[in-house]
């Protein structure tokens, strides 16, 4: 599936957030939640897909993604919750 994304994850509600984007969410879903990457995510336990957002091209991904990271931890938390307010795993959404 080739779908550019920008994605949040999170390792417990209101806790570490990682923000990314990815041409193939699903594969980045399960790479995140099995640790198979290492760095940041995995360091903090990051395995739960609290939002994401698809996009027609990478570049408009990426510059979504550039646009959120420059935010404040805020911004994430409400962009988070609009959407999910639960902050339910959304990985069964993706597949």
């Amino acid at each position: 599936m080739k779908q550019p994304c920008v994605y949040m994850f999170a390792n417990r509600r209101n806790g570490t957030i990682y923000t990314g984007v990815t041409s193939n969410p699903p594969r980045r879903a399960v790479e995140h939640r099995e640790g198979l990457v290492k760095g940041f995510s995995a360091k903090y336990g990051c395995k739960l897909l609290v939002w994401y957002e698809l996009h027609a091209t990478m570049i408009d991904a990426i510059t979504r993604e550039k646009q959120i990271k420059g935010g404040s931890r805020a911004d994430k938390l409400a962009l988070i919750e609009s959407v999910n307010p639960d902050w339910k795993d959304l990985y069964d959404t993706l597949i």
